[in-house]
């Protein structure tokens, strides 16, 4: 029986490399669709992937261009036939002040986090539902359940997010395909760059990971709805 594909936005760096690593060393064969902007950086994600003994394929693509999306889909297709876990994880992080934001960083923020999600999604969850049969994950933060200073594009990005994630559980269940929303807190990547933060403080990225693959492990009877994953000592 041929191995599971699955298929991960923003592969090419933090929690997208590291849950396409996961599944390369925990479900032996599978076949990974990676998927990011960097085609260097997905190179070496699908590198490391394939050390573990993974069929691992790139496809550069910004998943917040809809007609980007479907070149991608269609190579992803003729090359695997099917996805059968999809984790949306690729987004940005900016953050913005409400009186001062920008409608260009509103515009981005919601491109970035929302739009993508919502093309990629729906694009891929057309052949789940015709098979019965499908997980997908969708990543929203933190910042899509609690709301706070200096987040205002985030915040509204990452509720907007939470928002679609759960009518899509609703109108999928019925149709054999899960539906589960992950929330992190702070997680070590590159999005801290430069911002002065301590690292020690935040989930190494590998933990965040390793929730994907322990939920996709579960039957098909059972679907966890909610992953929220804080650092251990609490918000940053």
């Amino acid at each position: 029986m041929a191995k599971p594909v699955v298929l991960v936005t923003g592969a090419s760096q933090g929690i997208g490399a590291s849950i396409a690593q996961v599944f390369a060393k925990e479900l032996k064969g599978v076949r990974l669709a990676l998927v990011a902007r960097h085609a260097s950086n997905l190179a070496k994600t699908a590198k490391a992937c394939a050390k573990l003994g993974a069929a691992a394929e790139c496809f550069v693509c910004d998943v917040s261009d809809e007609s980007a999306v479907s070149t991608m889909a269609a190579a992803v297709l003729q090359r695997f036939k099917r996805v059968d876990v999809l984790i949306n994880n690729a987004g940005k992080f900016q953050p913005t002040d409400f009186l001062t934001m920008k409608v260009d960083d509103l515009d981005q923020l919601m491109q970035a986090n929302l739009r993508s999600l919502f093309l990629v999604s729906q694009v891929f969850a057309q052949g789940m539902v015709k098979r019965g049969s499908g997980h997908i994950f969708n990543m929203s933060s933190i910042a899509g359940q609690q709301a706070y200073p200096g987040g205002a594009g985030y915040c509204a990005a990452k509720f907007a997010v939470t928002g679609l994630s759960k009518v899509m559980r609703e109108e999928l269940k019925t149709k054999g395909v899960r539906v589960t929303t992950v929330y992190p807190g702070a997680t070590v990547s590159p999005s801290w760059d430069g911002s002065g933060m301590d690292l020690s403080l935040m989930m190494p990225t590998r933990d965040v990971a390793r929730a994907f693959y322990d939920v996709y492990r579960l039957s098909a009877n059972t679907v966890v709805e909610d992953i929220v994953l804080r650092p251990q000592g609490g918000d940053l």
